[in-house]
């Protein structure tokens, strides 16, 4: 087999890895595993990334990027915050409809993570970029609307991924696309109402 340089094998394998792991589980995911997946030898997985954890955490990446390239292409030019919001929660939302294995890797991961100390500061590095990215959407939404935000937009960015992220649990343990469509719109008013300071909130006792 002719020789493939490390730039143009990356893209290759984290691909070979996201359509292994998205058939079969993070658990399946070893080197051997994804090496065999690409039909290359499984020494060229570790000259790569070095680790398997460099290649799990490359997987995250691409598919976090993935998925925010297609809510940012979604953003309006010229609309409201509440309805460039909605735009970006449906964008979002239709990720999961169309790609439900995409996100069930990247929770699996997640989890794997947490428990893995090489992932720990992947995992990290990974939410705090997201919300980054979040937090822009909504000071950019803002900025075009006009309006002011009563939280700041990191607070606004974690209640949205925090939100969507339960979302996204129910839609992969029991979909229900009534329910789904009812509890989206709920969300997306919760999201609008924060950030206008129209959500009550509710200080939690301390145990």
């Amino acid at each position: 087999m002719a020789h493939v340089p490390a730039a143009e094998r990356r893209p290759q394998l984290i691909k070979a890895a996201i359509d292994l792991m998205t058939r079969e589980g993070v658990s399946a995911g070893s080197t051997r595993a994804i090496a065999t997946e690409l039909g290359v030898a499984q020494a060229t997985v570790h000259y790569t990334f070095g680790t398997k954890e460099g290649l799990y955490r490359a997987v995250m990446e691409q598919l976090t990027a993935e998925l925010l390239a297609q809510v940012e292409q979604a953003v309006p030019e010229d609309a409201g915050f509440e309805e460039t919001v909605g735009t970006l929660a449906s964008a979002l939302w239709s990720t999961v409809r169309e790609k439900p294995g995409h996100h069930l890797l990247l929770s699996e991961l997640s989890m794997f993570a947490l428990r893995t100390p090489a992932l720990n500061e992947a995992l990290e590095s990974h939410y705090r970029g997201v919300v980054e990215v979040t937090a822009r959407l909504v000071t950019q939404a803002a900025e075009r609307a006009g309006q002011p935000l009563a939280e700041p937009a990191e607070t606004v960015a974690r209640f949205f991924l925090s939100g969507f992220d339960g979302l996204v649990m129910q839609r992969l343990t029991h979909p229900d696309e009534e329910a789904e469509a009812t509890c989206l719109q709920a969300f997306i008013a919760s999201v609008v109402a924060l950030a206008r300071g129209q959500l009550s909130l509710v200080a939690v006792p301390a145990f």
